[in-house]
């Protein structure tokens, strides 16, 4: 996990990407966002050689290639796999079988999208700065 890589955020609805982005700009974190309107932008991203983020939130329901389909093709490729991207879910709401099938999936945690800017805020924080003290294969010292 690359500590110091661009934040990828996968969110189709143009509403949602300005929250994200006003968020992480009020955090003020050093990473570069990067947003993709849909899955295939995102997987095309991923699986260049270059290219190894810190972090993914991704929506679900998503036009072209939505967020379980995206999941699971980022997690048969080991390419992707090895650089060890904690991948997460945003979305707007918790089916107990969506939650299954994502967690089969292996992500690393599923969330309701807060409805206000400051439960955005207390979320993405949170969850940043866990990902940022935790400790990947490639990244030991």
């Amino acid at each position: 996990m690359n500590k110091k890589g661009a934040i990828i955020i996968v969110e189709d609805d143009s509403d949602d990407q300005e929250m994200f982005s006003e968020v992480f700009k009020e955090l003020n974190y050093k990473n570069e966002i990067v947003f993709f309107n849909d899955g295939q932008e995102a997987l095309a991203y991923l699986t260049a050689k270059t290219t190894e983020p810190f972090i993914v939130f991704s929506d679900i329901n998503m036009p072209k290639l939505n967020g379980m389909e995206l999941r699971n093709q980022i997690h048969e490729n080991e390419d992707i796999r090895i650089k060890t991207i904690p991948y997460l879910f945003f979305t707007t709401s918790a089916e107990q079988e969506a939650v299954i099938d994502a967690y089969s999936k292996s992500i690393q945690g599923f969330f309701v999208k807060p409805t206000s800017m400051e439960g955005l805020k207390n979320v993405l924080k949170t969850i940043v700065e866990y990902w940022q003290m935790c400790e990947s294969p490639n990244y030991i010292k």
